[in-house]
């Protein structure tokens, strides 16, 4: 059985349903989502952790909305482009997004002229978990652990880059910020992809990279990839082993989470629906083994209100480590 990390649920679920059976006749002016399939954006390439958790959701919440979910996956740009593209569409409830931390809180932290207003142009449906992202090695740099790392880089400066999935992820700026404490010379090398780190990792072109919690597992497993802490407040459930980046005396960066957006102007009855469909999907018994095996540790149920909270002040957070690690984009 999960535990929830808000008391109440039962009672609050209740009460979202009874709220959307008053309100969704006024949903649309069609009868929502009947209509037509639901197109939901993905701002990462396939395989990605952003990939693989939306496809989780998006099954169940097909499922219960009795309507297909089709995937528009629109990588690049730390999740810029996927978000514009939601941002900018007809706010009906048949286009939503499927984001990160990385793509929502950190980018308007650092670039003051995204093509879209975050706070303004999309709209918090739900949180769909919380959690670190992985800072790894390949096994030839021969360091086990963050205090390792800090010493090699230390001993070799300027001699590796660092990838992360784009200028502003949660990564760059995690990376910078450990940079700015420890006066460490190591270069950003952005990728557009999950997937192209990944490669790069095991082809030995790339030694060290901040990659998600779920992508990289078959390779940390099979010995490819060497785990040395991860962001956040708590191990991940795949990696107990794993100490937090906090735990061995770095402190980098707020929780990450995966998020349901929709475009600025849905009705408001749809927010509520789709709201209370993925607290429940969250909530259901056999959901919580399946996002564990993929290293989403934690399982706030929120109201989209509250979650509308946590992003913002997860951007307060990232753009006071922004302006400590001196990353700024134009």
């Amino acid at each position: 059985m999960i535990r929830n990390s808000r008391p109440g649920i039962g009672c609050w679920l209740l009460a979202a349903a009874a709220l959307f059976q008053v309100n969704h006749a006024t949903a649309t002016e069609e009868s929502w989502p009947a209509a037509r399939p639901i197109r939901m954006v993905i701002p990462a390439g396939a395989g990605a952790g952003t990939d693989i958790f939306a496809r989780l959701i998006g099954t169940r919440l097909g499922q219960a909305l009795k309507q297909t979910i089709v995937y528009d996956n629109k990588p690049g740009a730390n999740g810029i482009i996927g978000n514009d593209s939601v941002a900018k569409s007809v706010a009906d409830g048949y286009t939503i997004l499927f984001s990160n931390a990385s793509a929502v809180a950190v980018n308007p932290a650092i670039q003051p002229k995204l093509p879209y207003q975050t706070l303004k142009d999309l709209v918090p449906i739900a949180q769909i978990g919380a959690g670190g992202v992985l800072l790894v090695t390949t096994p030839d740099v021969g360091v086990s652990d963050m205090k390792g790392l800090v010493r090699y880089l230390k001993s070799n400066p300027g001699k590796l880059g660092y990838g992360t999935w784009g200028m502003g992820s949660t990564g760059h700026l995690s990376m910078e910020a450990l940079k700015a404490k420890e006066g460490l010379n190591i270069s950003h090398v952005p990728y557009k992809t999950m997937g192209q780190v990944l490669t790069d990792l095991q082809g030995g072109t790339l030694q060290i990279a901040f990659v998600d919690a779920s992508s990289p597992l078959a390779l940390i497993k099979a010995g490819k990839l060497v785990p040395l802490g991860v962001t956040g407040s708590h191990r991940l459930p795949a990696l107990a082993g794993v100490p937090t980046m906090q735990e061995q005396g770095y402190r980098l960066g707020a929780d990450g989470w995966y998020g349901l957006f929709a475009p600025f102007g849905t009705p408001q009855p749809v927010i509520q629906r789709l709201n209370l469909e993925i607290n429940q999907i969250l909530a259901a018994p056999d959901m919580r083994p399946v996002l564990e095996a993929w290293n989403l540790s934690r399982f706030p149920i929120k109201t989209p209100a509250e979650f509308a909270q946590t992003v913002r002040e997860d951007l307060e957070q990232w753009k006071e480590i922004a302006t400590t690690a001196h990353v700024t984009l134009e």
